[in-house]
């Protein structure tokens, strides 16, 4: 598990979200509410889908590569003041600290999820991700470690 987790709040708007994912390098944001409790997950692609034009957009703009992403710039700062609110996923899959790795593993994989809350008693405690999976069978293996120096 990982307890350096990229975290929003939840009355935070679109351009702060896009924001948090640029600079935390994270695909996923933990949402937090004013108590602090866990609210729920914002996904980078979720934010992107917001903004994409659809393909109507596109050949209204030229159907050209410019003129898609300049409609995609425009719908983005068209959305930037918006809440985060309706992108939220409010009840996503979470573990709870005492899960096993196994566990983890296998939902991180079937479900095509990158990133799983780690949450007791409404708090979020940190995130479990594909690397830590991958982290955990290396420790396991006990092989040799590489010298990167």
């Amino acid at each position: 598990m990982t307890n350096r987790v990229a975290r929003i709040r939840a009355e935070s708007s679109m351009f702060q979200a896009a924001e948090a994912v640029s600079l935390a390098g994270s695909s996923d944001l933990m949402v937090i509410d004013e108590s602090g409790a866990f609210a729920g997950v914002l996904s980078e692609g979720d934010i992107l889908r917001a903004a994409l034009p659809d393909i109507d957009e596109i050949l209204e703009a030229g159907g050209s590569l410019e003129g898609a992403f300049a409609r995609f710039v425009k719908k983005a700062r068209d959305l930037a003041e918006l809440p985060i609110a309706p992108l939220v996923i409010r009840d996503p899959i979470v573990l709870d600290p005492d899960d096993h790795v196994a566990q983890a593993a296998v939902v991180l994989v079937e479900r095509g999820i990158r990133v799983l809350p780690v949450v007791r008693d409404g708090r979020l405690l940190g995130v479990v991700s594909r690397a830590d999976i991958c982290n955990a069978v290396v420790g396991e293996l006990g092989g040799p470690s590489l010298d990167v120096g």
